[in-house]
């Protein structure tokens, strides 16, 4: 059995914690605000359930570098 590529959004939440860019900075320079970011990241289930757009998630790859395969 092969094994399974992450999930977008865990993928996506690796790039962003292995970057060590704050999110201040790395949603300026993609356009996308620090309090989607920090929410996106969060694990609490109180955080408005931390799930963003497909735009906003193209935004941060891009920025991060990554790309889909």
């Amino acid at each position: 059995m092969a094994k399974q590529s992450p999930r977008i959004d865990e993928a996506l939440k690796a790039a962003i914690r292995k970057s060590e860019r704050s999110y201040y900075d790395l949603g300026h320079a993609a356009g996308v605000a620090p309090s989607v970011i920090l929410r996106f990241m969060s694990d609490d289930p109180q955080a408005r359930g931390g799930d963003i757009r497909l735009s906003t998630a193209a935004k941060l790859a891009e920025e991060l570098g990554l790309s889909l395969r």
